[in-house]
């Protein structure tokens, strides 16, 4: 794990005041997410941990299906876990806590009957592994459902800057053809790839707005870039249309069931 890194993006996550009003793919994917959760197989009081919570945008979805159930709702950052609570607010079936979703353990003897995720698993180091310690944490017959960005997002930023010779700071995120390999015997249902698009007026907006929802953690090594070639990169943007693409991977998991004597 690196530790600088992952210090880096809780920071972002906390310092992101202004999530809610720019976060808008987060939102319609969790909406979209939580209307698929509400079509699988649940106990009528599920056991669920949410990786990721943010602000709240899966949490608050999952209450407008009627979820139910026992919640462990859970971030990274401190002060996200503490908006997500503010917006949902507390009851007696949910607890709030921080938590690595990669690398931390759920407290106490984990056994859920669905694990989900919004918009998180991308900024994992290692999704394979992550997933396969997930599943772990599954009662046998429970499901794991979770959206992550795929490789194409940000694609017309990386152009402008590819135009310059230059390379851009956002992370890569792995395609979806790997995506679809990882643990393909534990997958319920093919992983489905949504594209959503947003606008900017300017370059400059685009990266104000990942820094507004905290996904403005660069590259590791990444040479930031100077103010001439920052205006340069962000002209190529706007004379490319000023348009965005979000790749959302949205993936089903399941534990098998235990065999019967």
């Amino acid at each position: 794990m690196n530790v600088m890194q992952r210090q880096r993006i809780e920071r972002a996550f906390g310092s992101a005041k202004d999530y809610d009003r720019h976060a808008r793919i987060q939102h319609n994917a969790a909406q979209d997410l939580a209307a698929r959760i509400a079509g699988i197989d649940l106990p009528p009081e599920p056991r669920i941990l949410e990786i990721g919570c943010g602000t709240g945008h899966l949490t608050q979805a999952m209450e407008s299906i009627g979820s139910g159930g026992e919640r462990l709702i859970t971030d990274i950052s401190p002060e996200m876990v503490m908006r997500c609570r503010h917006n949902v607010g507390e009851d007696e079936s949910s607890r709030f806590a921080v938590l690595d979703g990669e690398y931390g353990d759920p407290q106490g003897n984990a056994s859920f009957d669905l694990i989900c995720s919004n918009l998180a698993m991308q900024w994992f180091d290692d999704q394979a592994t992550a997933l396969a310690r997930m599943l772990g944490w599954l009662a046998p017959g429970g499901h794991c459902l979770f959206t992550t960005l795929g490789a194409h997002s940000f694609a017309e930023w990386r152009a402008a800057h590819e135009a310059e010779g230059l390379t851009a700071g956002t992370i890569s995120f792995l395609p979806a053809r790997q995506l679809r390999s990882i643990l393909p015997e534990a997958q319920a249902e093919p992983h489905r790839v949504d594209v959503a698009v947003e606008h900017h007026e300017t370059g400059l907006d685009f990266v104000r707005s990942l820094k507004a929802i905290g996904a403005n953690t660069a590259r590791r090594h990444h040479r930031p870039l100077g103010p001439a070639e920052l205006r340069r990169v962000a002209r190529n943007f706007e004379e490319g249309g000023g348009a965005v693409t979000y790749e959302v991977v949205s993936c089903h998991y399941v534990r098998e069931r235990e065999a019967t004597q």
